[in-house]
């Protein structure tokens, strides 16, 4: 099983940083992850079982509904750490 591009620097930033929302995603991948597919992806992801998301808390006088936050899951976190593992064998890097 292998993650797609965009599956692998979600799960990567997530990894690294926890819980983000959508767009957040999008910000942090510096032209990475798009604005147009994210939320796709990120469905997909969790049909996968690779992520969990959750609403966010409402905050007294913010508009706009809550944002959905995500979450790797322990099975996200094991395939990215496996791929991140057999991508750097295959280039030759030791782990």
């Amino acid at each position: 099983m292998r993650l797609s591009g965009k599956e692998y620097e979600i799960l990567r930033l997530l990894v690294e940083r926890g819980e983000m929302y959508g767009l957040e995603l999008v910000k942090s991948s510096n032209g990475g992850l798009k604005r147009g597919t994210i939320y796709v992806t990120l469905l997909r992801m969790a049909e996968k079982g690779y992520v969990a998301s959750r609403t966010e808390d409402a905050e007294a006088g913010k508009q706009g509904p809550p944002r959905r936050l995500f979450s790797p899951t322990e099975l996200g976190e094991r395939v990215f750490r496996a791929q991140s593992l057999m991508d750097q064998v295959l280039a030759g890097a030791t782990p």
